[in-house]
């Protein structure tokens, strides 16, 4: 039976709002980027259109993307031979909006990106790096950024076994970032063993950080959605779902949501972080409804999702729905040198509203307002 807080249409809610604040998600000026998190926001958004079927909705999701799609395909500040993979996830939405439309500016923007995986440089096991400046690299946010619209577009304009690479990267990166004991996944990997951020011997970053975990449990259930229900690798994928869920059970807080630092409740720094918490939550509602999970799954998601709106939620006067503590940005190595370490992922700024939690929040309400 649904909760209160399940039928409280937060997602609605939480849409109304972000297209009051942000008539456009690229300001024009210091958001003017080809940003991954516009997608995050607009996949969000498409779970609301397709609810209440108003076309307002996809009309803010066109808007969105025509601010750098040209009638050729071009996609304005893109860059190809960057090889980021953050740049692929956007591409989710022009399938959408193709799929809708039917004008072929879409497709061709689409195709972009696709072109782009083509010769993105790969690990020696053939993993995606996470972007040319940061090679043999293996980061859990990039199975969010790049499996599922590779996914999508194979199953649109691909062929079959070309899903073979796709799942490949999920069993790879769970290979190269599973920590055996608790099964939870390190943020990344680093193949070559250089890098100042990383160990060593095992080339792994040193903590457990939410919301990259959150990206990787959200990638992994969008991509087993379109995933060919005969593929050889499903049921592989599906249990990694059920195991490193398993995992971020057993680090959930008393109050129901996750920390910053996942393994770590108890050190001084440390707080519950609203992105993770509401991707975590996604990927358990979604992977309920979709078969993947065992009903009982609900108990989890309905506890964390009750405290997401007690924890994070507030409503300003006139109505506007804000999403509280989250972490503005996290990463590793880069011009700023970041080490991985405990201390640094607690020193990241700490905002309301930032893009990435508000979308979780917005595909989170929509599974959870979907049971």
């Amino acid at each position: 039976m649904a909760t209160a807080i399940q039928t409280a249409d937060w997602a609605k809610k939480m849409t109304e709002s972000t297209m009051a604040r942000r008539p456009l998600l690229s300001d024009g000026v210091q958001n003017d980027k080809w940003s991954y998190d516009y997608g995050v926001v607009l996949k969000g958004i498409e779970l609301v259109w397709r609810k209440t079927g108003d076309a307002k909705y996809l009309e803010y999701m066109k808007k969105n993307m025509d601010a750098f799609v040209g009638e050729d395909g071009s996609i304005r500040h893109y860059e190809m031979e960057a090889f980021n993979i953050d740049h692929i996830n956007n591409g989710k939405v022009l399938l959408t909006l193709y799929k809708e439309t039917n004008e072929p500016k879409y497709k061709r923007a689409a195709d972009l990106l696709r072109q782009q995986l083509e010769g993105h440089p790969r690990t020696s096991e053939n993993v995606f790096w996470h972007k040319k400046v940061y090679p043999y690299q293996i980061w859990l946010d990039g199975l969010y950024m790049g499996a599922p619209f590779y996914a999508e577009y194979v199953r649109e304009f691909g062929e079959l076994d070309e899903f073979d690479d796709i799942t490949r990267q999920f069993i790879l990166c769970v290979k190269n970032t599973k920590h055996q004991e608790t099964g939870l996944l390190y943020h990344a990997f680093d193949e070559k063993k250089v890098q100042p951020w990383c160990d060593k011997e095992t080339g792994l970053s040193p903590n457990f950080w939410g919301r990259s975990m959150g990206w990787f449990v959200m990638g992994l259930v969008d991509t087993l959605a379109i995933l060919p229900g005969n593929h050889k690798d499903r049921d592989k994928l599906v249990l990694i779902l059920q195991e490193t869920l398993q995992a971020l059970k057993s680090v959930q807080s008393e109050s129901g949501v996750w920390y910053q630092v996942l393994d770590q409740p108890e050190r001084k720094g440390n707080y519950l972080e609203a992105s993770c918490s509401c991707m975590i939550v996604y990927a358990i509602a979604k992977g309920v409804r979709l078969g993947y999970l065992d009903q009982v799954w609900m108990e989890t998601a309905n506890r964390a999702y009750e405290s997401i709106i007690n924890e994070f939620i507030t409503v300003t006067a006139d109505g506007l729905v804000n999403l509280n503590k989250n972490c503005q940005v996290a990463g590793l190595g880069g011009p700023d040198q970041r080490d991985g370490t405990f201390e640094y992922y607690i020193s990241e700024p700490i905002i309301t509203n930032d893009l990435k939690g508000v979308g979780a929040f917005i595909l989170a309400a929509a599974e959870m307002e979907n049971q």
